[in-house]
C-alpha cells in the first residue's frame, strides 16, 4: 500500500537486491487501476456506506444465457461421470491425454471465448459453475481449465488484444491449444519490481531471456502469456510488458515438472527462455502495461478459484451428511453429538455463503454494471480461507478414516473417500493467484483509496509543503462530508430491511442491520488507524489484514442474505435457505466481533520484537535437539540467463 498515488512508474528499476522498498511500491502502485468509473458495493462497504441497492434484488442472468449454460453443464457432468478417473489422476500424477482430448472435443477449453471465435460464449456465472463441477470430479482438471481461461491467453487477448491477435489466438485456444500464464520467477513472487526476465527489442521482434517458475499448464501448453521487462531505449518506453509466445519456439525449454503435496495432476513446471524471438505483433498492449493487464485480467479471473472452493464445500457437506448419519458412537449417529454437529453446521452454512458470494460476484461481472475488483478479491480471499477450514473439519469428522487415503480405504473394503486428498488439494488456494497475506494488502490498498486520494500527500514524506497544504484542504472538505455519515444509519432502526423478515422464516433483517452498523464501525476504525499511524499505516499489516477480514465477513453475510431472499422469491427452498443464511450470519458475527476486538488488542508489537530476536539468532538454542532432514542446495535456484541446462520435459499431448 503506497501513501501516494501520484508517483510515476520507474520502468528502469533494476531487478534483484537493487530494488528499494519505495521503488517496489511504486511499480505495484502504477499497475493498479486507479479510477472508479462504476459503483462498487465492497468499496462503499469499507467507506461505511451499506449500499444494499447495489446487490438487491439479486441480479439475474439472461434466460437464454442460463439455458445454454445449463445445457453445457449437463454435457460436462456426463463427461466427468463417464470419462474422468480421479483416482487414476491422483495415482499417476497426470491427467490422461484422452481425458484432455475429450475436454477439447466437449468445448471446455473455450467456455468463455465468444462463439465467433469457436468458443461456447458462456457467462462468468456458467463458467464458474462448470469449474466447480469439473473441480469436484478432479481438482487437477479444474486447475487446467481455470489456468487456461481465467489467466491464460484467452482472457487478456479478449480484453487487450488487437483484432488480429484475437483472430489468430482465440480460435486455437477455444478448440485445440492449451495456454499458460508466466509471471512468477524463482526470486520474484508478489514483488514484480524484481522481475528479471527481459525482452530486448530487435527490429520487428523482441528477444526474450529468463526463467519462469510455477508455470501452471506450462508443461503441456501450446501458447504462453509471458511477462518480461523491456529496457528503456530510444523509441521504447520500456517496462514490464505482456507477450503471447508460442511454446514451441526455439529457445523455450521446460526444464522441470514440479511435484506438490496436492493437485498432483497439475502440469506445472519451470520454463527457460534463451534468445527466444517473439514478433512485436505478439505484444499485448503497449510497453509497460503488462502488470496492469495482469491485474485487470484477475479482476474476474480470481472468481474461478472461489468457485471451485464452493464446489469443494458442497462435496464436503455430502460426505459429512452421509458419514455422520451412518457412523454411530455411544448409541447414536455421531452427527447427533454436539461436538460433531457444530462442525456439520459450519460446513453447511459456510458452503451456502461461499456459493452466494461466487454467484453474486459472477453475475455482477456478467452485468458489467458495477466495478467488482474488490468483490472478486474478497471472494478469492474468503473462499480459499473458508474452504480450507471446511476441508480440515471434514477430515476431523471422518477421524482416522479422514487421514487414510482413498486407495487404502478401498483396499480394506471401505468406501474410497478422498478426504485427505481434498485437504492437500485445498491448501494451495491460500497461495494461488495472490497469497492470503498479499490479498490482505491489495484489498486494504483499495479499501483506503478514497482516503489516500484526498490525504495521501499529507502522509507522504517526499511531498512538498505546498502540496501538503493543498492536500489538507482537500482532506478537510472530504472528511467534513464523510465523517457525520458514520454516526447513525438504518442499522439502528428496528424496522430497516423488513423485506428480509418474512412471516414463517428466520429473521435476516437483523443481520443486515448489523452489517450496516458494522460497516460504519469499520470505517471509523480505519480512519482512526490512519490518523494514529499516518505514513506508517502501510507497515501495520496485522491491523490492515483484520480490517479486510471484517469486510470479507460483512460481504459474505450480505451475499448470503440476498441469495436466501432470491431463493425464497423463486420458491426454491426458501425456508431452508433462510435458515442456512441465519446460521451463517450468526457464526460470522462472532468471528467479526473477535476481529474488531483484535484491531486494538493484539500482540503485533510483541510479535515484531520476537521476529527481530529470531532473525538475530537470539533463540537458536530453541532449535537444539532435532535433526534437519532437508537436503543441500541454495534456498533459491540460480536463474542466470543462458541456454537450457536440462532436457526439455514439455509434454506433447496425443
Amino acid at each position: 500500500m503506497s501513501a501516494s498515488t501520484s508517483q510515476s512508474t520507474p520502468t528502469g528499476v533494476p531487478a534483484g537486491s537493487g530494488v528499494t522498498e519505495r521503488e517496489a511500491r511504486q511499480v505495484a502502485e502504477a499497475a493498479r487501476e486507479r479510477d472508479w468509473h462504476k459503483p462498487s458495493f465492497a468499496k462503499e462497504l469499507f467507506l461505511g456506506r451499506f449500499r444494499l441497492d447495489l446487490i438487491h434484488p439479486h441480479p439475474l442472468p439472461d434466460a437464454e444465457d442460463e439455458r445454454r449454460g445449463r445445457a453445457f453443464l449437463e454435457r460436462l457432468r456426463t463427461f466427468c461421470e463417464q470419462h474422468v478417473d480421479a483416482a487414476r489422476i491422483e495415482r499417476e500424477s497426470r491427467i490422461p491425454d484422452e481425458t484432455i482430448a475429450g475436454l477439447k472435443e466437449l468445448g471446455a477449453l473455450g467456455m468463455k471465448i465468444p462463439t465467433e471465435y469457436g468458443g461456447l460464449g458462456l457467462t462468468q456465472l456458467s463458467y464458474n459453475r462448470a469449474l466447480a463441477l469439473a473441480g469436484s470430479a478432479s481438482p487437477a482438471i479444474g486447475a487446467l481449465l481455470s489456468a487456461h481461461q481465467s489467466i491464460g491467453v484467452p482472457q487478456p487477448v479478449m480484453q487487450f488484444g488487437t483484432q488480429a491477435q484475437k483472430d489468430a489466438f482465440l480460435p486455437r485456444c477455444a478448440t485445440t491449444d492449451i495456454s499458460a500464464f508466466l509471471l512468477t520467477e524463482p526470486d520474484v513472487g508478489s514483488d514484480p519490481a524484481r522481475l528479471a526476465t527481459t525482452a530486448v527489442p530487435d527490429g520487428e521482434e523482441y528477444v526474450l531471456d529468463g526463467v519462469k517458475l510455477w508455470t501452471t499448464n506450462g508443461v503441456v501448453a501450446d501458447l504462453l502469456v509471458v511477462m518480461a521487462r523491456v529496457p528503456r531505449s530510444e523509441g521504447h518506453p520500456g517496462g514490464i510488458t505482456a507477450f503471447v509466445v508460442e511454446a514451441g519456439s526455439e529457445g523455450v525449454t521446460v526444464e522441470h515438472r514440479n511435484a506438490f503435496m496436492g493437485l498432483r495432476g497439475i502440469e506445472n513446471g519451470v520454463t527457460r527462455f534463451h534468445q527466444v524471438r517473439v514478433p512485436a505483433a505478439h505484444r499485448l498492449g503497449p510497453e509497460g502495461s503488462g502488470l496492469k493487464i495482469a491485474l485487470t485480467t484477475l479482476n474476474t479471473g480470481r472468481l474461478s478459484l472461489p468457485a471451485m472452493c464452493a464446489g469443494a464445500g458442497k462435496w464436503a457437506l455430502k460426505i459429512a451428511r452421509e458419514w455422520s448419519g451412518e457412523r454411530e458412537q455411544w448409541g447414536r449417529p455421531v452427527a447427533r453429538h454436539e461436538a460433531v454437529g457444530g462442525k456439520i453446521s459450519f460446513i453447511a452454512a459456510t458452503t451456502f455463503a461461499l456459493e452466494a458470494v461466487v454467484d453474486l460476484a459472477s453475475q455482477m461481472a456478467d452485468e458489467n454494471r458495477n466495478d467488482i475488483r474488490i468483490e472478486a478479491a474478497l471472494a478469492k480471499l474468503y473462499g480459499s480461507e473458508m474452504a480450507w477450514l471446511i476441508a480440515d473439519e471434514l477430515v476431523q469428522i471422518r477421524g482416522g478414516r479422514g487421514y487414510e487415503t482413498a486407495e487404502s480405504l478401498a483396499a480394506r473394503g471401505e468406501r474410497a473417500v478422498p478426504a485427505e486428498q481434498m485437504l492437500r488439494d485445498m491448501r494451495i488456494n491460500r497461495i494461488f493467484e495472490g497469497s492470503t497475506e498479499i490479498m490482505h494488502l491489495m484489498i486494504a490498498r483499495e479499501a483506503v483509496d478514497a482516503h489516500l486520494s484526498v490525504a495521501g500527500d499529507l502522509v507522504d514524506p517526499d511531498t512538498s509543503l505546498t502540496d501538503k497544504a493543498r492536500a489538507g484542504a482537500r482532506a478537510g472538505g472530504f472528511y467534513a462530508r464523510w465523517l457525520p455519515g458514520l454516526i447513525t444509519g438504518p442499522g439502528q432502526l428496528p424496522r430497516s430491511y423488513a423485506e428480509f423478515n418474512p412471516h414463517g422464516h428466520a429473521d435476516l433483517a437483523r443481520h443486515l442491520r448489523y452489517v450496516e452498523r458494522a460497516a460504519r464501525r469499520l470505517a471509523r476504525a480505519t480512519f482512526y488507524g490512519m490518523s494514529r499511524w499516518q505514513g506508517r499505516m502501510e507497515t501495520k499489516q496485522g491491523f490492515l489484514g483484520r480490517v479486510v477480514d471484517i469486510g470479507a465477513e460483512l460481504f459474505a453475510m450480505s451475499a448470503a442474505c440476498v441469495r436466501a431472499e432470491l431463493l425464497r422469491g423463486r420458491g426454491e427452498h426458501g425456508r431452508e435457505a433462510y435458515q442456512l443464511a441465519d446460521a451463517f450470519c450468526r457464526q460470522a458475527r462472532i468471528r467479526t466481533e473477535e476481529l474488531f476486538g483484535r484491531l486494538w488488542t493484539n500482540t503485533d508489537d510483541l510479535d515484531r520484537k520476537v521476529v527481530r530476536g529470531v532473525l538475530g539468532g537470539a533463540y537458536t538454542w530453541l532449535e537444539d535437539g532435532v535433526l534437519d532432514p532437508s537436503g543441500d542446495g541454495p534456498w533459491i535456484a540460480d536463474t542466470t540467463p543462458g541456454p537450457a541446462r536440462t532436457p526439455d520435459v514439455h509434454r506433447t499431448l496425443r
